[in-house]
C-alpha cells in the first residue's frame, strides 16, 4: 500500500519527545490533532502491518487454551505442602477463621486465596506447619486452581499487549509461546503463592495502559474511559498484593507524564481540554487506586477480628479491638498517676514488655546487678510502680490522699513490683550492644541512687500534658547520662533466659526501639474507662499497619540453610529453588526457568539495544526510509522502549534493596523481557527479510526464522518439563536419571 506522510522522512518518524505539538497538522476543533493520530497509529500505517482481523480470535483462543492446559496439568501433584504454601495457605486459613495475623505484604493476595479456599469447600483447619505435610482429606486444589487460573491469564495478557504495540501477530505468538513453555512460569503458577496474583494485576495494568494509549485518538470515549479506569483498578490490585507493585505504578506514571507533556505541546488543544485530560488521569490513576487500596485494608481489618499470632506486632490500642485478646473489653484508668502499677510495651516489632527478675547479670557482663530485659509474653514480672523521683509513694496508696497525675517532662522512678528494685542505668557497657549502657534493677525496697531517675516524655506533646494509657508513645531519658531506654531486639544467652536485651542508648535518634506505651494500668483511686474510648481511628490503624509492614520487610533475614540469591544471578538462570523434595525417593519440583528461553531473553535484550541505537541514529541522520521500515522503527523505539522501561523498573531496584532476595523476585521482570524477545526477533527477521529482493525468499527467511524459534522453545520444554511437573528417581548427576545431561550449570540442584 502506498502511503504519503507530510514532512518527508522525518514526518514518518516514530513518536519521540522531539515531535512537538507546534508542528502538528490542524485537526477538528477541540479534537485530537492529526499528528497525534499518526503517532498512535489508529489507522493508516498501522493497519496494513497488522494481521487480518479473523486470525486474531483464533490465535488468542489457541494460546489461551495452551496456557490453561500447561498450568492445570497435574495441578493436585504433589498432594503435600510445597515451599511457601506453608505461609500463604496458612494465611488463607486465617481469613476463613477470622484470626488476626501479621505479614510483610498488603492483604489482597491472601484475602483472595482465603476466598478461593472458602468457595471451593476448604474449611480452614489444615495447619500448614511445614513443607512436606500431606493434605490428606483437606481440599487444597481450589486454592491452587485459583492461582493457576490467574497464572494462565498472563499468556493472553502478554499476547494482547505485544499485538497492540507491534501490530504483528507473529511477535505476539512468539511471546505467548515463550511464556506457555517456560518451566519457571508454570511452576510459579501451580501453587498457593502470591506471585501469580501479583503478576496477573501487573500484566493487567500494562495491557490496560497500552489499550488506553491506542484510544488516544478518541479521548473521553467509552472505550478510553474503560481502559483508563481498568488501569487504575489493576494498579490498586498490584499494590494490594505486594509492595513491588509500586514498580508498575511507576511505569504507568511515567507513561502518563509523557502523554500529558505531549498534550501540553499540542497547540490545537485548549488549556480547558488539557485540564480535562489531567483531571481524568488524576481521578482514574490516583484517586481510584487509592480508594480501592484503602478499601482492601478496611475489609482486611473487618474480617480479621479475632486475636491471633499477629497481635504482638501491633500496638496495645490496636490489640484492644481483637476478640479474645487480653485487652479486649477491658476497663482501665485513662491517665497515668503516681502510685499506678503499669506494664510498658516496646513499640519495635516484637519488642516485648519491660521485664525484670531476681537473676543477676553474670560476672564480666557490666555490673553484677539484677537483670532487666524485654519479655514477649504476659507475666507478673512485667509490672512496675511509678514513683516520684524525690519522695516515697507509699502515702499515695492511702485512699484519702489526693491523686497526682504524671505529666510530660516529669522526672520519675520505676520500681519493679516483684523485687522492689528500681530501674537503673550507668556507664557500664550493655551485654550485647556495643556503646550502649547497661540497664539493671538496683536498690533495696525502692531505695536507690540518682541513677534511678528518668525523665518521661511523650512524642509530640508539650510539657505538663497528661499521659494516656495505650495511646501515648513515651520515651524514658536517663537523667544522669542522657541516654534513652530501649530494646535492642537482640536475644540474650541462656543466662538471660533468651529474652530480649534492654539497653540505654546514647544515640538520640527516635526509633520504635526507644519508644514505649503503657498497656496494663492498675490504680484503685482512679475511675476506669472502657478501652473503646481509646480505640485508634481507621486512619491510625492504616498508618500503623504500613509502618509495621515496612519494618518487617526491611528486617527479613534468610532462614537456616535457606537458598537465597543475588539480582545478577536471575537473568542468567544461575540457581533455582526447591519447591518439593530433596532425595531420590522424593517427589521433586524445582523452580528454574527454561534455560533456552531465559538465555534467549538475555541475548534479545542485547540485540534490542543494538537495534534501538541503530534505528535512532538512522532517523536522526534523516535517512530516507520506506513506510514499512518507518513502521518497524516505530515498533522498535516506541513499543520496545516501553517494554524495556518496564523490565528495568522491575529489575534494577533489587540491586538497592537490603532485604533478603530470592530467585522468584525476578519473574515480573521476566514477563517484560519475554515480551521484548517477541518484539525484537519479529522486527529483526522483518529487517533481514526486507533486504532480500525476491518476496518469496523474504517470506521463507521470515517464516523459517520464526518457526525455528518456536520449535527450539517447544523442544527445550520437552527436555525440561519434569522440573515443573515432578521428578522421582535418580538425581540429574546420575547417568541413569531421565534428567542426565541436562544439568548444564553446577549451581542447578535437581
Amino acid at each position: 500500500m502506498r502511503r504519503v506522510r507530510p514532512g518527508g522522512a522525518r514526518g514518518g518518524a516514530p513518536r519521540m519527545p522531539a515531535a512537538g505539538g507546534g508542528q502538528a497538522e490542524p485537526g477538528p476543533r477541540g479534537g485530537p490533532p492529526r499528528q497525534r493520530e499518526s503517532r498512535k497509529l489508529p489507522g493508516g500505517a498501522a493497519r496494513p502491518a497488522a494481521p487480518p482481523a479473523p486470525a486474531r480470535p483464533a490465535a488468542l483462543a489457541l494460546v489461551t487454551l495452551l496456557s490453561f492446559a500447561s498450568r492445570f496439568h497435574r495441578l493436585p501433584e504433589p498432594p503435600h505442602v510445597c515451599w511457601d504454601e506453608t505461609h500463604f495457605g496458612k494465611m488463607g486459613s486465617y481469613y476463613i477463621n477470622r484470626t488476626f495475623f501479621f505479614d510483610v505484604h498488603p492483604p489482597l493476595g491472601k484475602m483472595l486465596i482465603g476466598l478461593a479456599g472458602y468457595l471451593s469447600g476448604y474449611d480452614g483447619t489444615f495447619p500448614f506447619q511445614k513443607p512436606g505435610d500431606r493434605y490428606e482429606q483437606h481440599n487444597y486444589v481450589g486454592m491452587r486452581g485459583f492461582c493457576a487460573f490467574l497464572g494462565s491469564c498472563l499468556v493472553p495478557f502478554a499476547y494482547l499487549t505485544v499485538l497492540e504495540l507491534s501490530k504483528s501477530l507473529p511477535a505476539a505468538l512468539l511471546t505467548a509461546f515463550i511464556l506457555i513453555f517456560d518451566t519457571g512460569c508454570i511452576t510459579l503458577s501451580q501453587y498457593i503463592l502470591l506471585d501469580p496474583i501479583l503478576m496477573f494485576f501487573l500484566m493487567g495494568a500494562v495491557l490496560s495502559m497500552v489499550k488506553c494509549n491506542s484510544c488516544a485518538d478518541r479521548p473521553f470515549s467509552a472505550s478510553w474511559w474503560f481502559w483508563l479506569s481498568l488501569t487504575g483498578v489493576n494498579l490498586a490490585g498490584a499494590m494490594g498484593v505486594k509492595f513491588v507493585g509500586l514498580f508498575v505504578v511507576l511505569l504507568v506514571g511515567l507513561n502518563t507524564i509523557y502523554d500529558l507533556w505531549d498534550l501540553l505541546g499540542n497547540l490545537s488543544l485548549s488549556l480547558v481540554v488539557f485540564g480535562k485530560h489531567l483531571l481524568a488521569r488524576v481521578l482514574c490513576l490516583i484517586l481510584l487506586p487509592l480508594a480501592l487500596y484503602t478499601a482492601m485494608f478496611a475489609v482486611h481489618f473487618t474480617v480479621l477480628n479475632k486475636s491471633g499470632p499477629g497481635d504482638g506486632f501491633f500496638s496495645s490500642a490496636f490489640q484492644s479491638q481483637l476478640i479474645g485478646n487480653n485487652l479486649y473489653n477491658v476497663s482501665v484508668p485513662e491517665h497515668l498517676a503516681y502510685g499506678s502499677v503499669v506494664t510498658m510495651k516496646n513499640l519495635r516489632m516484637a519488642g516485648g514488655y519491660l521485664h525484670s527478675h531476681w537473676h543477676l547479670y553474670p560476672e564480666g557482663t557490666g555490673a553484677r546487678q539484677q537483670q532487666v530485659t524485654a519479655y514477649l509474653h504476659k507475666d507478673l514480672n512485667n509490672l512496675w510502680i511509678i514513683k516520684k523521683h524525690d519522695s516515697d509513694t507509699a502515702d499515695l496508696s492511702d485512699p484519702s490522699s489526693p491523686v497526682e497525675f504524671v505529666r510530660h517532662g516529669d522526672i520519675i522512678r520505676l520500681e519493679h513490683k516483684e523485687t522492689s528494685r528500681n530501674l537503673h542505668s550507668h556507664q557500664h557497657e550493655a551485654p550485647l550492644t556495643r556503646k550502649h549502657f547497661q540497664v539493671t534493677g538496683y536498690g533495696i525496697n525502692g531505695t536507690g541512687d540518682s541513677n534511678d531517675f528518668w525523665r518521661i516524655e511523650v512524642v509530640g506533646r508539650k510539657a505538663g500534658k497528661l499521659i494516656k494509657v495505650l495511646r501515648s508513645q513515651v520515651r524514658l531519658t536517663h537523667v544522669a547520662t542522657g541516654c534513652i531506654l530501649g530494646s535492642s531486639g537482640k536475644t540474650l544467652p541462656k543466662w538471660g533466659w533468651e529474652q530480649v536485651e534492654v539497653t540505654c542508648t546514647p544515640y538520640l535518634k527516635e526509633t520504635p526501639n526507644s519508644l514505649w506505651n503503657f498497656e496494663d494500668h492498675i490504680n484503685p483511686k482512679l475511675p476506669n474507662i472502657s478501652l473503646d474510648v481509646l480505640k485508634p481511628s481507621f486512619a491510625e490503624i492504616l498508618l500503623e499497619s504500613h509502618m509495621v509492614m515496612i519494618r518487617g520487610n526491611s528486617g527479613l533475614k534468610p532462614k537456616d540453610n535457606e537458598v537465597t540469591s543475588k539480582p545478577w544471578h536471575w537473568p542468567i538462570n544461575y540457581q533455582g529453588l526447591r519447591f518439593s523434595g530433596v532425595n531420590e525417593t522424593d517427589y521433586r519440583v524445582y523452580l528454574l526457568g527454561n534455560p533456552v528461553i531465559w538465555w534467549l531473553n538475555l541475548v534479545s535484550i542485547g540485540l534490542y539495544l543494538l537495534m534501538a541505537v541503530s534505528t535512532a541514529v538512522t532517523l536522526k541522520r534523516g535517512i530516507q526510509l520506506t513506510s514499512e521500515l518507518k513502521e518497524l522503527s516505530r515498533v522498535v523505539l516506541r513499543g520496545g522502549g516501553q517494554i524495556t522501561l518496564g523490565w528495568l523498573l522491575h529489575y534494577l531496584p533489587f540491586f538497592m534493596m537490603g532485604r533478603v532476595l530470592y530467585f522468584h523476585h525476578y519473574f515480573p521482570a521476566m514477563l517484560f523481557s519475554s515480551m521484548l524477545t517477541g518484539i525484537t526477533w519479529d522486527t529483526l527477521l522483518k529487517f533481514c527479510a526486507r533486504f532480500l529482493s525476491p518476496s518469496t525468499t523474504a517470506r521463507k527467511v521470515y517464516g523459517g526464522g520464526f518457526l525455528a524459534l518456536v520449535l527450539l522453545i517447544m523442544y527445550s520444554f520437552y527436555l525440561f518439563h519434569p522440573l515443573s511437573y515432578g521428578m522421582i528417581g535418580p538425581m540429574a548427576s546420575d547417568p541413569s536419571s531421565p534428567m542426565a545431561g541436562l544439568r548444564w550449570m553446577d549451581s542447578w540442584e535437581f
